[in-house]
């Protein structure tokens, strides 16, 4: 994976009349070989697949994780930079703290999250099965909730 973001940077330095010395030919002879071609190939789906599962990893994170920092937080009256390091507030979207004092923390939303997990990489992740049992656990309890 390395090469392909290396190959970004060759791209530029040719850009730049950088490459001397028959580098470029070299290259863009080596990037021709079908053996490397395919290789560049598989890195780059493995890439996007890496990608894509560090995606639905941040949205899992978001529709399951943890608010107990931020709510701390929120107790706090002047945390220190180590306070703050040390906290997970990744589910945090904004802090603002009024001229009052007061302090104010919006979150992003599970929802949304449980909606992005559901509608890609369905089949990597297992993620449909999940959103769709949350879901019909949702509707059973509404149902009960409501004597139907």
């Amino acid at each position: 994976m390395q090469f392909i973001s290396r190959f970004g940077k060759f791209r530029a330095c040719r850009r730049k009349g950088r490459l001397h010395g028959g580098l470029e030919q070299k290259g863009e002879e080596l990037i021709c070989r079908p053996e490397i071609s395919a290789e560049l190939e598989r890195l780059s789906r493995l890439r996007e697949k890496s990608l894509a599962n560090m995606a639905a990893a941040g949205y899992q994170r978001l529709a399951f994780g943890s608010i107990c920092d931020a709510i701390s937080l929120l107790y706090k009256s002047d945390p220190s930079k180590e306070d703050l390091e040390g906290m997970d507030l990744f589910l945090v979207s904004e802090i603002k703290r009024p001229k009052d004092g007061s302090m104010e923390i919006k979150f992003f939303d599970r929802l949304k999250a449980l909606e992005k997990l559901g509608a890609g990489g369905e089949h990597e992740t297992g993620a449909k099965q999940l959103f769709d049992a949350i879901s019909n656990s949702a509707r059973a309890v509404n149902d009960k909730e409501n004597g139907n």
